[in-house]
């Protein structure tokens, strides 16, 4: 089995594929001022399994196309939202982020929560502006610095995993070059993490690594996780996941 098999196995057992919480994305909805009674067209990108995207079609009067290129968390999505009522207003897509076909001006609301390191931070918010409307609303959370300076193992952990990581000044500054207006951010807390992610994850280790029959990539994956889990525990206070808010300049 190939890695992304595996780890897509592992995860798609989880609510969430990342760090997060519905009231994380309550509080989005609040900082873009999004009017819960204006019918909005919005695109979820890198949706997983679909926590955020019920969550914005349970809290606003929105259409929400949700988009992520792993069948097998699509095909969870589109049972969860038939369960819940809300095939008229929820529609999942099998598709990439880097390979999208809105029109120019479509779209209300771009969201992505912990999904934009797939493309990049920068290539994300600028190849995604053109599909939101004037005046739009962007909203992704990204791996970011809390401090200016940081212990030499967790630089070099994070430099290697995801290159782009940075302070939020300096992701808001690329927001502001791309053409955006910052409306907010915060800093998701340390339960984000923990108990909506991580801990639902290790308690699936045992069942993944039987499914598998305890195998060397397997093993390999669990260990990898294990280890970004103690990173987290350790180093927490100077990195998390930063939410940014912005809207599309005309």
């Amino acid at each position: 089995m190939e890695n992304l098999e595996l780890l897509i196995d592992l995860h798609k057992h989880s609510d969430r594929q990342g760090p997060g919480s519905d009231s994380a994305t309550e509080r989005a909805i609040t900082l873009a001022s999004l009017d819960e009674s204006q019918r909005l067209r919005i695109a979820d990108l890198g949706c997983g399994t679909g926590a955020s995207t019920l969550c914005l079609a349970n809290k606003l009067n929105a259409e929400v196309i949700a988009v992520d290129f792993v069948p097998e968390f699509i095909e969870i999505l589109q049972r969860n939202v038939e369960a819940s009522g809300l095939s008229q207003r929820v529609h999942p897509q099998v598709r990439s982020m880097d390979d999208l076909e809105f029109a120019n001006n479509e779209l209300d609301v771009i969201w992505s929560e912990g999904a934009i390191y797939n493309i990049g931070f920068e290539r994300g918010i600028n190849d995604w502006r053109p599909f939101l409307k004037p005046k739009g609303v962007l909203a992704v959370s990204e791996i970011t610095w809390l401090t200016d300076r940081r212990p030499d193992e967790i630089q070099s952990y994070w430099h290697a995993q995801y290159p782009e990581i940075d302070t939020a000044s300096s992701k808001i500054r690329l927001l502001e070059e791309a053409g955006y207006s910052p409306l907010g951010y915060f800093t998701l807390p340390e339960h984000c993490w923990l108990d909506n992610y991580y801990h639902p994850l290790q308690r699936r280790f045992d069942e993944f690594l039987d499914r598998h029959s305890g195998s060397d990539d397997a093993q390999a994956l669990v260990e990898a996780e294990i280890q970004e889990i103690k990173v987290f525990k350790e180093f927490k206070a100077y990195f998390s996941y930063g939410f940014y808010i912005a809207s599309k300049l005309a």
